[in-house]
């Protein structure tokens, strides 16, 4: 197990708009107490930012890619690692 502290700042492609996907995100990152946010593009696709123990953020990385019932993921594509953030999950939004 490994709780060293992971920051990651992730654009989610695919079906995630309108089916509740940046609600079912928030859930999932407090359900984990991970620390970060998550908004709608313009692009149509989601961007987030998870932070917490490593552990944590890569079971939420793996999870992204199924989301609610009706998204359907097709890409995750990884940026820069960011500062950690603390403080409770977000929804922010749309950008």
């Amino acid at each position: 197990m490994t709780t060293d502290p992971l920051a990651v700042h992730i654009q989610i492609e695919g079906r995630v708009q309108g089916v509740g996907y940046r609600a079912w995100c928030a859930d999932e990152a407090k359900a984990r107490d991970l620390s970060g946010w998550v908004r709608n593009l313009a692009s149509g696709g989601v961007e987030a930012v998870f932070c917490g123990p490593a552990d944590d953020v890569t079971d939420m990385l793996d999870v992204i890619w199924h989301g609610p019932r009706f998204a359907r993921v097709t890409g995750v594509k990884e940026f820069d690692r960011p500062p950690p953030i603390t403080g409770p999950f977000q929804v922010r939004d749309s950008a």
